[in-house]
């Protein structure tokens, strides 16, 4: 499967190539582009955790491989939320270089959907401070997450509590962060948020306008055990949550609705987002173990590629 998805966007990188490096810069720099294409700081993930990247040369690296917008991923400044010099540095860093700063993705600071009001109240307190580093950094939203302590089942009566819990911390924050002009984005993310109808009624809700989802294109698995696997048909997902949608995260995979994997059909998933209005950044998501920069590359020119044809 990886060897056949590789063969795939090399192909398509190819052919985006053959199209000649100067509609690559047009693509990039039109001012009304169909779409506009970011890099998700999850994609060297590995290159970050062992050291051989810092955080702060992200930018700039993104930059080095033809990407002019950056999401980031607390993981890699975890401490330096209200570390106002250091947020004053990553701003420097991409002012400079005219990059732009779209998002921070959340993560390890708590369970919104948990059973107790306290430890409900707790994440949101905990998330205050990246809502607050959004701002400073000029993003238009932060990610978290819409985990909860109602292991997941398909029992309607579980998934509703679930969904009440969630949509109750999700407002909280979403009151506090619209002060700041931030909004709030849940990705589908493991568990009940992989359902995008279960997502989509979270949000509706939350009934608050900063309120917004991330849809994942390949995020959609949303149970897995040793005995069976529980996924969301992709393109339907997709098509479910854009209406609600503020960004999207892009993966070369996609599910169906039995748990098998397949390539992204790239031009199917696009005409999806676009069908809805949606002219904004598409994050690639995706690094390949040891070619991480090769494959973001890859995926680049099939959109830089795929963004000219259907424009």
């Amino acid at each position: 499967m990886i060897n056949q998805r590789r063969d795939f966007l090399k192909k398509a990188s190819l052919a985006a190539m053959a199209i000649g490096m100067p509609q690559i810069a047009f693509s990039m720099t039109n001012q009304d582009p169909l779409f506009k294409i970011s890099l998700a700081e999850w994609s060297v993930n590995r290159l970050l955790f062992s050291g051989q990247m810092d955080h702060l040369d992200f930018p700039l690296m993104t930059k080095k491989h033809g990407i002019y917008a950056v999401e980031y991923v607390n993981q890699f400044f975890m401490d330096k939320a209200t570390d106002k010099n250091y947020l004053r540095e990553m701003n420097t860093r991409c002012q400079n270089e005219g990059i732009d700063q779209v998002l921070i993705m959340c993560d390890s600071e708590g369970t919104l959907g948990a059973k107790s009001a306290a430890d409900r109240q707790q994440t949101v307190e905990n998330h205050k401070k990246w809502v607050e580093a959004a701002q400073f950094l000029g993003c238009h939203s932060i990610r978290i997450n819409a985990y909860t302590e109602i292991p997941w089942s398909t029992d309607p009566e579980k998934a509703t509590e679930a969904m009440k819990l969630c949509a109750e911390g999700m407002r909280s924050l979403c009151e506090f962060a619209d002060d700041f002009d931030i909004n709030i984005l849940i990705e589908n993310h493991g568990g009940y948020s992989s359902d995008a109808k279960w997502l989509v009624g979270m949000l509706q809700q939350t009934a608050h306008p900063r309120a917004g989802s991330l849809p994942d294109f390949g995020n959609f698995r949303i149970f897995r055990d040793e005995n069976r696997e529980v996924s969301y048909d992709s393109y339907r997902g997709v098509d479910e949550l854009m209406p609600m949608a503020k960004g999207v995260s892009l993966k070369p995979t996609a599910f169906d609705d039995y748990g098998n994997q397949s390539p992204l059909d790239y031009e199917r998933m696009m005409k999806i987002v676009l069908s809805h209005g949606y002219h904004g950044y598409v994050g690639i998501e995706h690094g390949e173990k040891d070619r991480e920069w090769e494959s973001i590359v890859e995926i680049r020119d099939v959109l830089v590629a795929l963004e000219k044809n259907l424009a």
